[in-house]
């Protein structure tokens, strides 16, 4: 053998000789940590669409549309300077009517690849919700639990409070 790989002798062993590792065994982490050490590291962060993205979107739109029109006019043999007066209105009437905040909500109606306008219609809909339960913009995550610490820190316990309360 060579190396010292495998068996000194395959004789009786009913293998070939060659011995491998065994990959399925797992090896122990030593600096293995459940969850993560820094709060902020934690914190969620929503992602935000791009604008420039969504523009570009909105404009390849309109475009489409703009095509189709152009295109079924072409097929019923109107003439190009009636196509160009057709599809100038109707890329000036999208244009002019389209804004992004007049948009139904269709958040499951987006495909894959579309993550921006994915982003933007879940900010749209943690807006509405915010509004809904009254919460403020200024609003920081676990707030509640600093105001409490804080007061017991400066001695206020939860008994004179409540006897302030009664008062």
């Amino acid at each position: 053998m060579s190396s010292n790989v495998g068996l000194t002798t395959p004789r009786g062993s009913g293998t070939s000789g060659y011995v491998q590792r065994n990959l399925s065994q797992l090896k122990p982490r030593d600096n293995f940590a459940p969850y993560p050490k820094y709060y902020e590291s934690m914190k969620h962060r929503q992602r935000k669409p791009d604008k420039d993205i969504l523009n570009h979107d909105r404009l390849r739109e309109i475009e489409v549309k703009v095509f189709d029109l152009r295109d079924k006019l072409e097929d019923e043999g109107v003439e190009e300077e009636e196509i160009e007066l057709q599809t100038s209105a109707l890329r000036k009437k999208l244009t002019a009517g389209d804004d992004a905040s007049s948009k139904p909500d269709r958040k499951g109606q987006f495909k894959p690849h579309q993550v921006h306008e994915l982003a933007a219609a879940k900010i749209e809909e943690s807006e509405k919700l915010r509004k809904a339960l009254g919460i403020g913009q200024d609003y920081e995550e676990g707030s509640h639990w600093k105001k409490q610490e804080e007061r017991l820190r400066d001695g206020v316990g939860d008994r004179e409070l409540e006897k302030k309360r009664e008062r």
